[in-house]
């Protein structure tokens, strides 16, 4: 495994921000990290690039512990934060031209120009960070997170404030490049980590709640809350659970119901029974968001 992360806990004065964390990312694959705000996605990614030390556990990436060789492991890692720190007022091929140099790159301007051309920033290489848009931003944040080649590529919400276009053309760029690289991506898209990942790590309250490929973890809870019940008005949600139905609001007098076997009949003997006037029943896709919400709910 190209990066492994090994009982990680990280303790902030009296609160523990993750809680014996352990996960594997393979070479060659892209690697979803998912969790709730506060959940520790950060502060993980934050650890895995050296920025701040963990409380005890290790990582090592590419089999070098981060702890104790934190400048070697900055070598071969590129990082995009969730919060992307730009010189403002440095224009966009000298940013790139300065971030390729501090990495000891011998033809900087060629680098730059290969970075410019991936992340398509052709029409910006001469504007000042500060005149980009957010979505121009995250670009150039991934320009200079690939501009050294590295083998381990972190990415925090790469693509905050992109709009659709520029979506389909930034998960081309990391899909392109994650088959010579370990990516880790942390977002809030479910549909990108679909589209991307090949496996998904889930952390919840600091503790790892799955780590499967996407598929798997669909199918093991395929019956989960599998139909959507509308009535014309609220009702007593403890009449299906006596049932042994599991059942969650979802909207206004909408609900979520499923159970091992198909609800349906028993949705319908309740409904009948306790005078229930049903609007609509509908099956619900499996899909990842359903898995999350499941697994963190709170």
């Amino acid at each position: 495994m190209s990066v492994v992360v090994d009982s990680l806990t990280k303790i902030y004065q009296s609160q523990k921000a993750l809680d014996e964390v352990s996960f594997e990312a393979p070479k060659g694959s892209i690697t979803g990290f998912l969790g709730p705000n506060g959940a520790g996605k950060s502060t993980t990614m934050k650890i895995a690039t050296g920025y701040i030390s963990a409380t005890s556990g290790t990582i090592l990436v590419k089999g070098i512990d981060v702890s104790s060789e934190p400048l070697q492991v900055k070598k071969i890692t590129g990082y995009l934060p969730e919060h992307n720190p730009l010189y403002l007022d440095m224009y966009v091929k000298q940013y790139l031209g300065f971030v390729a140099s501090a990495y000891g790159q011998k033809d900087v301007r060629k680098r730059v120009g290969e970075m410019v051309e991936l992340c398509g920033l052709e029409a910006e290489q001469t504007k000042k960070i500060r005149a980009l848009s957010k979505g121009y931003r995250q670009r150039v944040g991934l320009a200079q997170a690939l501009i050294h080649d590295p083998e381990v590529l972190i990415l925090d919400e790469p693509t905050s404030g992109l709009d659709p276009n520029q979506l389909v053309e930034i998960r081309e760029v990391i899909k392109s490049v994650s088959s010579e690289k370990t990516v880790i991506l942390s977002t809030h898209i479910m549909q990108e980590v679909e589209a991307l990942c090949d496996k998904v790590v889930i952390i919840d309250k600091g503790k790892i709640v799955a780590d499967d490929k996407v598929q798997h973890l669909k199918d093991e809870r395929r019956e989960m809350k599998s139909y959507t019940v509308e009535f014309e008005e609220e009702i007593n949600v403890e009449l299906f659970e006596r049932e042994g139905l599991e059942i969650k609001p979802s909207g206004s007098n909408k609900y979520a119901i499923g159970g091992e076997e198909d609800p349906r009949k028993i949705i319908m003997k309740v409904a009948g029974e306790h005078s229930l006037p049903l609007i609509n029943v509908s099956k619900n896709e499996q899909s990842l968001e359903n898995v999350f919400q499941e697994l963190t709910k709170r």
